[in-house]
């Protein structure tokens, strides 16, 4: 549901400071670079520096030093190793991006506590200087603009990978996908035509779509080979429409990951190899694990993971967490577990669930400090209570998705489906009718969403 803009690349350090940015002059055949304010919040605000080798030939490192004003920090960074020296913030390279091949450029992001904005730079050991021009304010861009403006979510954002604790694009700035998820395949399959898809992307906006299979519960086991088709036609449908496809393998009873892992090798093995010169696959790979440990959950994904790296390397993974995928907050626990003991393998994110009128405060505060150290995707979460039916809670809702979007975290709604439950996005009979348009077959949670979605 959000659209992404490029990076700003130039050939100076760009300071931006409000609606002004400060140009410095730098040596000929000198690296450069580019600073740009992202997004911003009441105290603090993300940024990304993009740095350029004008040189004629390949540089094999770079450094970028940051002074910032009394009272304004450094957070976090990626793509990047921090140090820090006072008010000085070092950012050199993360290993993979040291080298910049000649008129080549890499870039890093960072998230600054206050409100300052640099007052000094040094780009290789090179003082800046020069005078203040007037440039446009730099605003918080969405990953996936209309075709009109300039393309589809993946021709934007193209493969995405895991960067620190964000997603971040082909470019390497950070996107906040948005989107929505099915229901069970088994049970919806009307409302999965290419007309809904066409108002899904053109009309909602959205970046994503969640393909859940379940596994039990008539799905999967029932029909291995055509519930993969099923989900493979699903992939190639949000892949014709530019947006990015999120493959959930759906398991809720029994909670124990361990149950179905040689269906998930087989599955998982399957559609990455279907799947793997695409840049538009994510894949979630335990759906709500319940009742076991975090221990027990991250053996499942260290088995599963690789069978999906043997054949897509690049794809992102998003790996269930503890208590129905709550950080383990809804059994009693936290995040620390995941910190202290990450799963074995690179580009991976960590799954989060919520339903806005059961999980509120405590469990929006787990999700702020987890943020700080782990990449975190709210794969699934619904605007009434944990069933899946009530009355949305507007106020709890638009409060989890200020706090995600502050945080740069991507969700997925439950449910574009016309189930007769307070989650649906559609009212009953809408897809059996083909009704997709308008806005008079929405619940007051599908036209919430549909509104959230349009803004950016």
């Amino acid at each position: 549901m959000k659209r992404r803009t490029g990076s700003i690349l130039v050939t100076v350090l760009a300071v931006v400071a409000a609606s002004s940015a400060a140009f410095f002059a730098l040596p000929a055949s000198a690296e450069t670079a580019a600073f740009s304010v992202q997004s911003s919040w009441n105290n603090g605000y993300q940024a990304q520096v993009t740095v350029t080798n004008d040189r004629s030939s390949a540089i094999s490192t770079w450094k970028v030093e940051l002074t910032l004003p009394a009272g304004t920090s450094v957070n976090q960074a990626w793509n990047a190793t921090l140090a820090t020296g006072g008010n000085t913030y070092t950012f050199t390279p993360a290993g993979w991006n040291a080298t910049i091949p000649a008129g080549g450029s890499t870039s890093f992001g960072l998230i600054v506590n206050g409100s300052g904005r640099p007052t000094a730079c040094l780009v290789n050991g090179v003082s800046c200087t020069g005078t203040t021009t007037p440039s446009p304010t730099v605003s918080s861009a969405s990953p996936n603009p209309s075709p009109s403006a300039g393309g589809t979510p993946v021709g934007v954002n193209g493969q995405l990978r895991v960067c620190g604790t964000k997603l971040c694009n082909q470019h390497g700035q950070v996107v906040q996908l948005k989107g929505m998820s099915t229901h069970g395949i088994q049970w919806f399959p009307s409302c999965y035509t290419d007309a809904s898809l066409d108002w899904l992307a053109d009309d909602w906006n959205a970046d994503l779509f969640r393909i859940s299979m379940y596994v039990q519960e008539q799905g999967y086991e029932t029909d291995p080979a055509g519930f993969t088709a099923k989900v493979n036609a699903l992939v190639e449908e949000a892949t014709e429409r530019g947006m990015y496809a999120l493959i959930d393998f759906h398991i809720l009873t029994p909670g124990d990951p361990a149950f179905n892992l040689e269906r998930a090798k087989t599955f998982f093995a399957q559609v990455s190899a279907r799947h793997a010169d695409k840049k538009n696959v994510i894949y979630e790979i335990a759906n709500e694990p319940n009742g076991v440990s975090w221990a027990q959950i991250k053996n499942y994904a260290d088995q599963v993971i690789p069978v999906i790296r043997a054949n897509d390397p690049d794809g992102v993974v998003i790996v269930g967490t503890r208590g129905w995928s709550s950080l383990g907050v809804s059994e009693g626990g936290n995040s620390s577990e995941i910190v202290n003991n990450p799963v074995s393998a690179a580009n991976v994110m960590y799954a989060f669930h919520f339903y806005a009128a059961s999980h509120k405060d405590n469990y929006r505060a787990e999700v702020e400090r987890a943020a700080a150290s782990l990449p975190l995707f709210v794969t699934e979460f619904g605007t009434v209570t944990y069933t899946g039916d009530g009355a949305v809670d507007t106020a709890s809702t638009s409060a989890w998705l200020d706090l995600l979007d502050r945080l740069k975290i991507g969700y997925a709604n439950w449910t574009f489906s016309d189930a007769a439950e307070g989650s649906a996005a559609l009212k009953p009979g809408t897809c059996n009718a083909g009704a997709f348009g308008g806005t008079s077959v929405l619940t007051e949670s599908g036209a919430l969403l549909r509104n959230r979605l349009r803004a950016g």
